[in-house]
């Protein structure tokens, strides 16, 4: 399978223990998302932006596939899987901007529509 090179925004998808991992963005709350690197697939984008932002070290294995309609400039999403419980040190973002909210509570936070999709196939009963 042949990684293809990302382009625009990649946003992280990870999930634990029926939480969603949300970082402040400004305007609220969101995913973690960044813009890829030369020839950078988005699964290692999204995996690189937890890291750096979060200190989670995540796998990045599942790109989603957006909604028809979805235009073509908008965000790609990948589901990632947590590797580590911890944070590292030197994240970008400190403790107060970096929160896991339980899937049912994230109806606040800025999540495109393929995202809520496949949240609503992994909310816990």
């Amino acid at each position: 399978m042949t990684l293809e090179p990302a382009e625009g925004v990649v946003q992280s998808v990870v999930l634990y223990d029926g939480r969603l991992l949300l970082v402040e963005d400004g305007h609220g709350w969101a995913l973690p998302s960044g813009t890829p690197q030369p020839a950078e697939p988005a699964e290692a984008t999204a995996a690189r932006v937890v890291y750096e932002l979060t200190g989670y070290l995540v796998d990045g294995t599942e790109p989603l596939t957006p909604h028809d309609g979805t235009p073509a400039d908008a965000a790609s999403a990948v589901v990632c899987q947590l590797l580590s419980e911890t944070p590292s040190d030197g994240a970008a973002l400190g403790p107060g901007q970096v929160r896991w909210a339980p899937i049912s509570e994230t109806a606040d936070a800025v999540l495109p529509g393929a995202v809520r999709e496949y949240l609503r196939g992994h909310t816990p009963a």
